[in-house]
């Protein structure tokens, strides 16, 4: 009886949930969760000596496969190069099938950033397929992702089975005037943690260039208020929104930007924003 009104105790608190869940190894999503912007180096050469060495210095890695070339092969390899580099590994990935999914998943990719949803229904295909049931319908199989999380062994493949959706990270892409109306329905669809404004697509669809304009940061502050009401973290493709706004506390997760040691990359080095965000 002691004990369980102890638990009781410590779940009213939040205590409980500290103490039984332990730090997640998806460390991007951990920093998130800890209060913390995050950003990314984008890797969209298949080049494993410089993955490795850009990862060393970035809270994740943003894998680019809507504008490039890379194949899933590519990035398989760049992941099992340097399995515990500090860079979380995700991709944003070229459409919401489950196959393609799968691949990422099976692979080791810790993030599913899924680009142009403009429908419920996209954002939650990319929750389904990146999940293993009860909360989705990920197939169990193949793959490294195991191994690189846990290592070999048979029993490191439960551990990853049984883990994994708490360390998975959905990242949906608002980059669109159909995608802002809907923001709402989006950013409250379960499974989905972040809400990331595209800002060069969003004026390339919505014809507002100037992302000064009034319409434009109106798009902007409507996906804001969106995201932060349904209780899920926002992000943006600008690194320019990290700091200078008033609202930029409340933009976490953004593409490139700064390192976490100062290092320089040579294939961006003035941190600017990505070639087709």
């Amino acid at each position: 009886m002691k004990t369980k009104l102890w638990m009781a105790a410590l779940l009213v608190s939040g205590t409980l949930v500290a103490q039984d869940q332990p730090k997640l190894y998806n460390t991007a999503k951990q920093k998130l969760l800890s209060g913390k912007q995050i950003f990314s180096v984008s890797i969209n050469k298949a080049d494993p000596v410089a993955y490795c060495e850009a990862a060393k210095h970035y809270d994740y890695t943003w894998f680019e496969m809507q504008h490039s070339t890379l194949t899933w092969a590519d990035i398989e390899k760049m992941i099992a190069a340097c399995p515990n580099v500090a860079a979380t590994p995700m991709v944003r990935i070229h459409d919401e099938l489950e196959s393609s999914i799968q691949h990422a998943t099976d692979i080791g990719l810790l993030g599913i950033i899924m680009p142009t949803v403009d429908t419920v229904e996209k954002a939650q295909a990319a929750v389904r397929y990146a999940k293993y049931p009860p909360e989705g319908r990920r197939s169990m199989g193949g793959g490294q992702a195991a191994r690189i999380w846990f290592g070999p062994g048979g029993d490191n493949t439960m551990k990853y089975r049984m883990s994994v959706n708490e360390n998975m990270l959905v990242v949906v892409m608002i980059e669109t005037p159909v995608g802002v109306a809907h923001t709402n329905e989006i950013a409250n669809v379960p499974g989905v943690d972040v809400v990331l404004v595209a800002n060069t697509d969003l004026g390339n669809f919505s014809g507002y260039f100037d992302h000064s304009a009034g319409p434009y940061q109106g798009m902007v502050k409507q996906i804001h208020d969106a995201t932060l009401h349904a209780g899920k973290f926002l992000g943006a493709t600008d690194p320019s929104y990290a700091k200078g706004r008033p609202d930029s506390a409340d933009f976490r997760m953004i593409q490139n930007g700064p390192s976490m040691d100062g290092w320089v990359n040579p294939a961006r080095p003035n941190n600017g924003r990505a070639a087709n965000p």
